[in-house]
């Protein structure tokens, strides 16, 4: 006679039962939070707080001996003269940027968007300029607009007498800065806006196309609303990039002549290590922060609106 089998317990085993709990009362994901939140609060909260606490003393950066001056630098920062220009050149490189990289970039992703047997190539050469430090593209940019040698001046020396001084000149320089900054980094919104279109269904461009929608028509009716999380992604992406520009101002013009082509990242450099001023270059990194917030947030909240509209 058979032996009778025995049937596999399907009760959880006790532990099992113990990691369900946990996860239900959420303890292993608050630990997981933990890290994440130690090196926010360490590189970036801290340092943030301590800066705006710089910022009500007259520190140089160095001494150990400084004092607390109030609103000085506040007062200071109103009455100087060339936050004005500065201010200014931060929003051509934020806006101009901005628009220039969603409009070129949303070209170059329509037309990767089609058959086209060289796309592969067309994306990794837009692209390329992305993963290239910014500092490096802007000393590699800056042999070609240099005033002597460079290699634009070298071409424009064969139609006229005299090179033309494009960083040396104050209403040149602060755009020659922001096309290359729209160089570089328009392959970020190109694949922003790539990765919506192929996200879109085909159906919905055929439904058009039946109902005797041209291209443009389709395009405005049918692709542009549906793009509009991407479009949101990208412009405050490029936003937030363009209003913090350092690096390629750095290595074209150092902000010159004087602070004509200065942002308010290198503003806040030159103040600290240049003049010892760090008092005053805290002020400067808080209202860049303030710009920064108040754009990036109001930017973010009308682009989701249009989303929800679309």
């Amino acid at each position: 006679m058979a032996a009778p089998v025995r049937q596999a317990s399907t009760a959880p085993p006790a532990k099992a039962g113990y990691v369900k709990r946990l996860v239900r009362s959420g303890a292993p994901l608050n630990l997981l939070y933990a890290p994440a939140l130690l090196l926010f609060a360490v590189f970036i909260f801290y340092p943030f707080l301590k800066g705006i606490q710089i910022s009500f003393t007259n520190w140089n950066g160095y001494n150990q001996d400084f004092k607390w001056i109030g609103f000085g630098n506040y007062s200071r920062l109103l009455a100087d003269p060339d936050i004005k220009t500065v201010v200014k050149n931060t929003f051509i490189y934020g806006i101009g940027s901005t628009i220039l990289q969603n409009v070129v970039g949303l070209l170059y992703a329509l037309l990767l968007n089609t058959s086209i047997r060289t796309r592969g190539v067309v994306r990794t050469v837009v692209y390329l300029p992305v993963i290239i430090s910014a500092l490096i593209m802007g000393y590699i940019w800056y042999f070609f607009f240099q005033y002597d040698g460079g290699a634009i001046n070298d071409i424009l020396l064969l139609f006229q007498d005299q090179p033309a001084n494009l960083l040396g000149n104050p209403k040149a320089n602060v755009w020659v800065i922001t096309f290359v900054n729209t160089f570089q980094y328009l392959g970020i919104a190109m694949v922003l806006f790539l990765a919506g279109l192929q996200s879109i269904p085909k159906e919905y461009d055929e439904a058009a196309t039946i109902d005797g929608a041209g291209p443009v028509s389709r395009f405005f009716r049918v692709t542009w609303p549906l793009l509009a999380p991407s479009f949101t992604v990208s412009m405050v992406l490029n936003l937030i990039g363009g209003l913090k520009l350092f690096d390629v101002i750095a290595a074209m013009t150092n902000s010159g002549p004087g602070y004509a082509s200065a942002s308010l990242s290198t503003m806040m450099y030159l103040l600290y290590f240049g003049r010892e001023d760090a008092g005053y270059a805290a002020t400067i990194g808080v209202l860049m922060f303030v710009i920064i917030s108040v754009i990036s947030i109001a930017a973010l909240v009308m682009l989701r609106r249009r989303e929800v509209s679309a």
